[in-house]
């Protein structure tokens, strides 16, 4: 049974799946749509073109689905989509989308996402993803799965952040961060490969060497951009267990528009 406290106020056009909890003196606007098994907890708003997953927990006085705080935004109907089992922490802000972009923020499922993170407009977020506390993502960014943001850190508008990334905090994200590397500073500045995080995912040792030779190729070599590219692509010839992961670091520099955190 959906359970709502007699304090908290849910709009008529709101839609609550069975499971559903609302706490004391949290709002649901009317557009909201909520999975079942999700809880919100006290003082939270949930407004806006908002969709939520299933078995989410938001934690009190977040703040969730409102306008973009972009001022070109002139009241459109823009959108945010949860998906599902994440669980975000107090006062968390996450803004709809804009029509400069897709017109939607995403954040998928089984991401650990703490207090005081704030999550603008148009930004795409993969799954298990960790962002730590007073992290900032502006508009625009991309998270892809398996990613660590630590905490206090900032990420500029339009940057992308490659899957298995981990940014240390306080850092200041300017540009682009490929998969895998490790980062963190300010200027910030590519410290090497995240291979404790690539142990606890599975990765084989001789995956993990594999991943190190691309980190060489691309930031020890002494070698251009262009040049790194091409042995990258190289590579599985003489190693073959590189091929998807020289893959997905290929795909990721084709599709920088900051340019690469080196």
């Amino acid at each position: 049974m959906t359970q709502v406290h007699p304090t908290a106020l849910v709009a008529r056009g709101a839609e609550l799946a069975d499971g559903v909890t609302v706490g004391p003196y949290a709002i649901i606007g009317e557009k909201v749509k909520i999975g079942p098994g999700t809880s919100i907890g006290a003082h939270c708003i949930i407004d806006g073109c908002t969709t939520i997953g299933r078995d989410n927990r938001f934690f009190p006085f977040s703040s969730i689905g409102l306008a973009p705080q972009d001022k070109k935004y002139a009241g459109e109907d823009t959108r945010l989509e949860i998906g599902d089992r994440n669980t975000v922490r107090e006062y968390c802000t996450f803004n709809t989308g804009t029509v400069q972009d897709a017109g939607v923020t995403r954040i998928g499922s089984d991401n650990w996402i703490m207090a005081y993170v704030h999550v603008a407009h148009d930004c795409q977020l993969g799954n298990q993803i960790i962002i730590a506390n007073y992290a900032g993502l502006a508009g625009h960014v991309h998270l892809a799965d398996w990613v660590f943001v630590g905490g206090i850190s900032g990420l500029h508008q339009f940057v992308k952040v490659g899957a298995h990334a981990m940014i240390g905090s306080s850092s200041a994200v300017t540009q682009d961060v490929p998969p895998f590397m490790t980062v963190d500073g300010n200027p910030l500045a590519v410290r090497g490969v995240n291979s404790e995080g690539l142990k606890r995912r599975g990765f084989t040792p001789a995956r993990i060497a594999g991943v190190k030779q691309i980190h060489r190729l691309l930031y020890r070599s002494g070698l251009t951009l262009d040049a790194a590219r091409a042995a990258i692509a190289a590579l599985p010839e003489s190693e073959p267990q590189t091929a998807a992961d020289a893959a997905l670091v290929l795909e990721f520099i084709s599709h920088s528009t900051r340019g690469l955190s080196r």
